[in-house]
C-alpha cells in the first residue's frame, strides 16, 4: 500500500493522487508490482494506492534467505522492469533493494516508482519522502548546476546510476557505502567522483558485471548506458551463469 497524506494546503493532492492511480493502472509487466485499486475514504488523513501483498518480501531478504546463486537472474529481471518503465516514459526515482519485491513466482518486481509525484521535487522534498535514499543517488541530484542542469531532476540516467548501486547491494547484501554512517559524508564522496569499492571473496562478481556497474556510475550522466544496453549485458551474464552451472552440475555428477 502506498500512502499519500491529505494536506489542506495542497488542493491539488487528490488530482495528483488520481493521476498516479491511472498511470499505475495502465502499467502491465511481469516485473512491475501490479495495481489493485485505491482507498480514499477509509482513512480520514490519507489516500492509498493498493498493490498485492508480496509474502516473499524484498529481494534483499530473498537473497539472504536463499543464497546468491541466482543474483544475476534477479538483476536481469530488475533491468527488464526498469526498461519497461522507461519505455513508458516513467522514471522510477527511488530504485533500491527495499523497493524490489519477490512475487509468488520468485521473480523480482519493482515497486514504489515515481509516476508523477516527482515533477516538482527538490532535494529536500525528495529526501524527506524517501529517507535513506542518498546512498543510491547520482551526483547531479546533489548539485544540478555543476552538471549543466537548471534544477533537481530525476531522469533515466539517475535510475541507471541507482541500478549500479542495486547490483552492488544484491551481491554484498549491504547498501552502498554501508561503512559510512552519515549522509553528508556520502554526498561529499559521490560528488568528488568516488564510488564504492569492488567486492571480493564470497561477494565477488565477474569482470563484465563490474565494468557495467562502473559505467552506470559514470560521473557525467550522458556517459551512462541506457537501460536497453544494460538489459543486453545482463542477458549475456545470465546465459554465462546458466552455462557455468550446467558445467558444474555435469562435472559434479562425473566425480
Amino acid at each position: 500500500m502506498r500512502i499519500f497524506q491529505r494536506d489542506p494546503n495542497l488542493p491539488s493532492i487528490r488530482r495528483r493522487f488520481c493521476q498516479e492511480a491511472l498511470t499505475w493502472q495502465s502499467l502491465k509487466h511481469t516485473y512491475i508490482v501490479p495495481f489493485l485499486g485505491i482507498v480514499a475514504e477509509e482513512f480520514p488523513t490519507a489516500l492509498c494506492l493498493v498493490s498485492p501483498w508480496m509474502r516473499n518480501g524484498t529481494v534483499i531478504k530473498y537473497l539472504a534467505d536463499n543464497g546468491r546463486a541466482n543474483v544475476n537472474k534477479r538483476l536481469y529481471e530488475i533491468s527488464q522492469g526498469l526498461a519497461y518503465l522507461h519505455s513508458q516514459h516513467i522514471v522510477h526515482g527511488d530504485l533500491r533493494g527495499s523497493n524490489i519485491l519477490i512475487n509468488d513466482d520468485w521473480q523480482a518486481c519493482l515497486t514504489d516508482f515515481g509516476l508523477t509525484v516527482f515533477n516538482d521535487a527538490t532535494p529536500a522534498t525528495y529526501t524527506s519522502r524517501h529517507e535513506g535514499s542518498v546512498r543510491w543517488m547520482a551526483p547531479e541530484l546533489f548539485f544540478p548546476q555543476s552538471f549543466g542542469l537548471d534544477r533537481f531532476r530525476l531522469t533515466p540516467a539517475t535510475d541507471i546510476y541507482a541500478l549500479g548501486c542495486v547490483c552492488l547491494e544484491l551481491y554484498t547484501g549491504h547498501a552502498p557505502f554501508h561503512d559510512i554512517f552519515h549522509d553528508p559524508a556520502i554526498v561529499l564522496k559521490v560528488t568528488e567522483g568516488k564510488r564504492p569499492e569492488r567486492p571480493s571473496g564470497s561477494e565477488a562478481m565477474r569482470d563484465e558485471l563490474w565494468k557495467l556497474i562502473e559505467s552506470c556510475w559514470s560521473h557525467q550522466y550522458r556517459e551512462r548506458p541506457d537501460i536497453d544496453t544494460v538489459v543486453d549485458i545482463m542477458s549475456t551474464l545470465v546465459s554465462i551463469s546458466i552455462c557455468y552451472f550446467q558445467i558444474w552440475k555435469h562435472t559434479d555428477r562425473v566425480l
